[in-house]
């Protein structure tokens, strides 16, 4: 462990040198914390990228449909409600975990995978109607744009859907263990980060879109 000499003695210039030891580097979990907030925030960068892509783009249709005719906001509604509920059941979860609850973490989790599903099913089935209509991404500028943001988003929602399975099942063969606690915890920020990802492109795609 490296040492420090501290206060050689000002009172007795004679005293022997007192050696205190550092303090050691960081915990595990204050490392992987301060690692995957940087993850998140570089997440973040790259989703104003897209939005700001599609921002400058979304007025380039090449005389072909605009967000105003393509979108359906129930729909879309839909979808919104369905990652708020999976976001909230994802909140109980991790609470869940935090207090050892297997029960209580497995119900929770099996609302969280079913809301994300629904709300990816929905999603592919919007993108499903929009191509079979000749609106694919290839149509425009406004449409390469709207499905690289949204598709992006929903990339994201597949791996998040991929994580959870990946840690129920590291609760099940080796318990609460503190990584596997630790890694939940990563997970459930993750989530909750696509929640206001999805609340802007909400606002920014769909109901800007819808009203002009």
């Amino acid at each position: 462990m490296t040492i420090a000499i501290v206060d050689q003695g000002a009172a007795d210039p004679d005293a022997l040198p007192v050696y205190r030891p550092f303090p050691g580097p960081a915990s595990k979990r204050i490392v992987v914390g301060y690692g995957f907030w940087i993850f998140l925030l570089s997440d973040f960068i790259m989703f104003s990228a897209f939005f700001a892509a599609y921002a400058v783009l979304s007025g380039e249709t090449a005389g072909g449909p605009t967000g105003k005719q393509l979108f359906d906001l129930r729909i879309v509604a839909a979808e919104t409600g369905a990652l708020l509920a999976s976001s909230f059941t994802c909140g109980m979860s991790a609470l869940a975990v935090q207090t050892r609850q297997f029960g209580k973490v497995y119900a929770a989790s099996f609302f969280t995978f079913l809301f994300g599903a629904v709300f990816l099913g929905l999603e592919i089935n919007e993108f499903a109607r929009m191509v079979a209509e000749g609106a694919g991404p290839q149509r425009s500028a406004f449409l390469s744009s709207f499905f690289s943001v949204v598709g992006l988003h929903g990339i994201h929602v597949t791996i998040g859907l991929t994580w959870l399975l990946v840690m129920l099942a590291q609760i099940a063969t080796r318990g609460f263990i503190p990584n596997t606690m630790r890694r939940f915890l990563c997970f459930a920020l993750f989530w909750h980060a696509l929640d206001i990802i999805w609340v802007a492109l909400f606002t920014v795609v769909y109901l800007m879109g819808t009203a002009t």
